[in-house]
């Protein structure tokens, strides 16, 4: 039998092995993904729009304690319970990000309205972010993970300054089941105009009710404090609920169950439960774990505007959710 001779590499050339080519699709997610890393919060990349934005929002909310009114603080903490609870607990994350029920149209509209006029950013924006968040969780990439510092993931995060172009790449990647509906793009498209006319509008109805006074006590309660209130209510769920709490499931990050941050967020501080089961809409797990929004999202239900809604609270240390089609329940596995 004839020997066969093995050719061997000479002594001084080295052996390389052959990475594996990345796709062009997975290449350009993994460059979206770096432009939320920490190291990007340069000056020179500074988005100064959100940052003068968050200062005047966070300067407003002190000066309304100089402009007291029973109407003004009615007004912001009905305000607040309508775009935070209603708006972002319900209508951007349970529904949008995560699709926990279908809403028919009046309700969409509703509730993707009370998200805007919190001013938390757009509903492509908000979904596309939080879809991220679940995907990189507590890993690099995630946009506020408090394993970058406590406040990178409370509020350093938001001023880092992303282009146009990439947001819509950022939306093609992780919105995609969403990004060309009708209405989302109106409120994309619109975003700002209804920011800043909520202010002019509680600025006039205020001077109708009682001259410049009252026109500064509504635009600082009905907009300033209570969206500042918003603000760290939600960026509370990024940060401490991933430091402090315990835990009803065993998942892959730090998320915990934080019973102040439930009541101050309506629901969302119970974020353990959250992340092992995100398609699942009642956020609180537990007979104690109270969860105000699930109680909206029961009413609409009644009345025939919620349909389809995922209710099935799984049973404790049940294995948490893997589901890698983007858009399907707001998990988005890298492939």
């Amino acid at each position: 039998m004839a020997s066969v001779i093995l050719e061997q590499p000479p002594e001084n050339q080295s052996t390389v092995t052959a990475q594996p080519k990345k796709s062009k699709k997975r290449e350009e997610r993994e460059q979206i993904i770096s432009r939320f890393h920490k190291e990007n919060l340069k000056w020179s990349n500074v988005d100064w729009v959100i940052l003068l934005w968050m200062a005047g929002i966070h300067i407003g909310a002190v000066a309304a304690f100089f402009f007291i009114s029973w109407q003004a603080v009615v007004t912001c903490l009905v305000l607040h319970w309508a775009t935070a609870s209603i708006g972002i607990c319900l209508g951007y994350h349970r529904y949008l990000s995560h699709k926990s029920m279908k809403l028919r149209a009046p309700a969409e509209f509703f509730v993707l309205l009370c998200g805007v006029l919190s001013g938390e950013g757009s509903p492509l924006t908000w979904a596309a972010t939080h879809r991220l968040h679940h995907q990189k969780s507590d890993k690099q990439g995630d946009p506020h993970s408090p394993f970058e510092g406590t406040f990178w993931s409370h509020l350093l995060w938001l001023f880092v300054y992303r282009s146009k172009e990439v947001n819509q790449k950022f939306f093609e990647h992780y919105v995609p089941d969403m990004k060309d509906r009708k209405m989302l793009q109106f409120f994309e498209k619109t975003y700002g105009l209804w920011v800043v006319g909520s202010g002019f509008v509680l600025f006039g109805i205020g001077y109708a009710m009682g001259g410049m006074y009252m026109a500064w006590s509504m635009l600082l309660w009905g907009l300033c404090a209570r969206m500042a209130f918003v603000y760290n209510s939600t960026w509370f769920v990024n940060s401490a609920t991933h430091l402090w709490g315990y835990r009803n499931y065993e998942t892959t990050d730090q998320s915990k169950n934080l019973w102040w941050v439930a009541i101050v967020a309506y629901g969302e501080g119970w974020h353990n439960n959250h992340h092992a089961h995100p398609s699942v809409a009642p956020a609180g797990h537990r007979k104690w774990e109270f969860d105000i929004t699930w109680w909206s999202i029961k009413a609409l239900r009644a009345i025939g505007q919620a349909y389809d809604v995922n209710d099935r609270i799984p049973q404790k240390n049940a294995e948490p959710e893997i589901d890698p089609e983007p858009g399907k329940n707001g998990i988005v596995v890298t492939k």
